[in-house]
């Protein structure tokens, strides 16, 4: 069962970050619409908390051009598997893997780089309208997890994880006194951190450093997908904690 949500109604009052993170911890599956008043429409579509496709109203890099960039796929396989996706409708990132033989988590990489890249564009929006809607089928070339490649048995499309798509996101720092003692008030932050409700600053950054470093993604390489997400959601959890003390 999805926690209940309640999102702003507009950008302007909160950030993308505190709405990624909101959606996170609800869970939910659907898609986060932000509608500017000028008419552009982006979407950031959501399965179980996790993000699975971004889509953009504007120019954004094609995973060719990602592909491109970091030199990672020669020119001419570039060129020839696009040709081939429009001609053959499938999606560019199968093409490259099924007929060209390019590794599977080189285009997943590639494709979660360009997914961040958007959301980093979505980040720099002064103001959007802001919906959720749970009946929206995620898009065609969505990171659902399909079946897992026959070359590597395992799957290349997984969603982004929470420490992906959250960390180094912009929160909003301004809050009401109210709302600040509120949160002081409040067990489950200090919980989290292992510390009794009050500590000093010093001891929740100590408490915070040490936690993080034993769940910190990148200090576990050797983890298979799913201990990574669930590492990816406690390092997230921790953080939340720790920002909502010391903001």
């Amino acid at each position: 069962m999805h926690t209940w949500m309640q999102l702003p109604g507009r950008l302007r009052s909160t950030t993308l970050g505190d709405l990624l993170g909101a959606i996170h911890r609800a869970g939910v599956t659907g898609t986060l619409e932000l509608v500017e008043d000028r008419g552009r429409m982006h979407h950031i579509h959501w399965m179980q908390g996790l993000v699975v496709a971004v889509e953009i109203d504007g120019a954004s890099p094609s995973l060719a051009e990602v592909l491109r960039t970091e030199g990672a796929v020669q020119e001419d396989v570039l060129r020839l598997s696009l040709l081939r996706a429009i001609a053959s409708r499938r999606l560019h990132g199968k093409v490259l893997i099924d007929d060209f033989r390019v590794a599977p988590a080189r285009v997943g990489a590639a494709l979660r780089r360009q997914m961040l890249a958007r959301l980093s564009t979505l980040e720099r929006l002064g103001d959007a309208r802001v919906s959720f809607r749970v009946a929206v089928r995620p898009p065609r070339g969505a990171l659902v997890g399909s079946e897992p490649h026959a070359s590597t048995q395992s799957t290349w499309d997984t969603p982004l994880g929470a420490y992906e798509f959250l960390h180094g996101r912009r929160r909003a720092r301004e809050r009401a006194p109210a709302a600040r003692d509120l949160r002081a008030a409040d067990p489950a932050p200090w919980r989290t951190l292992g510390l009794a409700p009050g500590a000093d600053v010093s001891a929740v950054k100590r408490a915070y450093r040490r936690l993080a470093r034993t769940v910190h993604p990148d200090l576990h390489p050797g983890v298979d997908d799913a201990t990574r997400r669930l590492l990816q959601s406690r390092f997230v959890e921790l953080t939340d904690a720790y920002r909502t003390i010391v903001s």
